[in-house]
């Protein structure tokens, strides 16, 4: 894959840079030994992802594309956590995500392997379980309620301003549409759910090319 305007180097410099930055506490020389061994991974998880994102050139990897550099800073985390427990270093970067692209990700969250972001400003995910081809945009929220998880298929569309919380279900190929909160209920395979009467919900056959819109599938 190529890294537009970087080597592989650089790149690493920039994110140690973004995290002296964020967390100025001196602990930069850490943060970079854990970073550079777990960059391979995190990069190659960027690269499946880009090449499958119909949006994006594939092969490349902008780090200035902010869409990019939001799911890069999480892959790193996580990597880096998975990789070997370290959670100074995730943090750090969790942080520099919130500071730079307004998302709220934490790097112990299992994301799918090919997900797309719209715009990150506001989203808000918590532990649930994601399904592949995820798209999501702007003030998107996946809540847990207690012990209710959120269960969420593979190519689902969360549009801006969205939430899904509690013991809701996003079944396969579904779609939220913009303002609709999902709780407690299920919006069935292969529909996109309307906002109906006061608590209810409108559903109606979601556009057959729309996920082609997102992924190269």
């Amino acid at each position: 894959m190529k890294l537009v305007d970087h080597s592989r180097q650089s790149l690493l410099d920039y994110i140690v840079r973004q995290q002296a930055a964020v967390v100025p506490d001196g602990k930069e020389g850490a943060f970079s030994k854990l970073a550079d061994a777990h960059l391979d991974v995190a990069l190659a998880r960027m690269s499946v992802c880009i090449d499958a994102c119909a949006p994006w050139r594939a092969g490349e990897f902008n780090v200035l594309q902010s869409s990019q550099h939001t799911i890069f800073l999480y892959y790193l985390a996580n990597s880096i956590w998975k990789g070997c427990g370290d959670t100074s270093a995730p943090t750090r970067l969790f942080l520099i995500n919130k500071a730079f692209n307004g998302i709220d990700l934490f790097y112990e969250i299992a994301m799918p392997e090919v997900f797309y972001i719209g715009h990150s400003v506001g989203i808000v995910l918590a532990k649930a379980t994601y399904g592949n081809y995820l798209v999501l945009y702007q003030n998107s929220t996946v809540g847990r309620h207690k012990d209710r998880i959120p269960v969420i298929g593979d190519r689902v569309v969360l549009y801006p301003n969205t939430a899904v919380v509690g013991g809701s279900v996003v079944e396969n190929d579904a779609v939220v549409s913009q303002g609709v909160s999902i709780l407690n209920k299920t919006v069935p395979s292969g529909m996109v759910a309307f906002a109906g009467g006061p608590g209810e919900l409108v559903f109606r056959p979601r556009p057959d090319d729309l996920i082609r819109e997102y992924f190269r599938l």
